[in-house]
């Protein structure tokens, strides 16, 4: 994961009326944040080059595109292919994420499936990857906390 330089609070502040309206235009965007509008474009810029900004492509349900079961699996990897099992994730559309791990389990992975017959055939893809050792799939029967930053951008606002 990329790991930006922290964030100031004028920053934090651009950044909190950006996820308040993600389509707002660079004036909108300045209006809402009490900043120029040449300072909202470069701090942009900067918050992009640096990651800090991630894509907008979260945004998309993947239900709308077919894909309404959402699936973890947990996997074990041989650890000297661990950059080749993460290189035969990326290339699998239903792995949405991958994340590295502490502990006995190496990787979590963040899939989706049309149903539960693909959701096995996924699986199996995942578990066919060479140095997959083993992987366990826990189905998401509901999602609890919606993923969201405006928590903590208004804590980094107030510094």
């Amino acid at each position: 994961m990329p790991s930006p330089e922290r964030i100031d609070p004028t920053d934090a502040r651009l950044l909190l009326a950006l996820a308040a309206r993600p389509r707002a235009t660079t004036v909108a965007l300045a209006e809402a944040s009490g900043l120029s509008r040449n300072t909202v474009q470069a701090r942009l810029a900067a918050l992009g080059r640096t990651g800090a900004v991630e894509s907008f492509e979260r945004c998309v349900v993947p239900a709308v595109v077919g894909y309404p079961l959402t699936a973890f699996v947990t996997t074990r990897v041989s650890q000297r292919r661990l950059d080749e099992v993460a290189g035969a994730l990326a290339a699998i559309p239903e792995v949405l994420q991958a994340y590295g791990l502490t502990g006995d389990t190496d990787l979590l992975v963040h899939v989706v499936a049309t149903d539960a017959e693909d959701l096995y055939r996924v699986a199996g893809h995942i578990l066919g990857i060479p140095g997959v050792e083993r992987t366990s799939t826990a189905l998401v029967m509901r999602q609890m906390v919606d993923y969201r930053i405006a928590p903590l951008l208004r804590r980094a606002a107030a510094r």
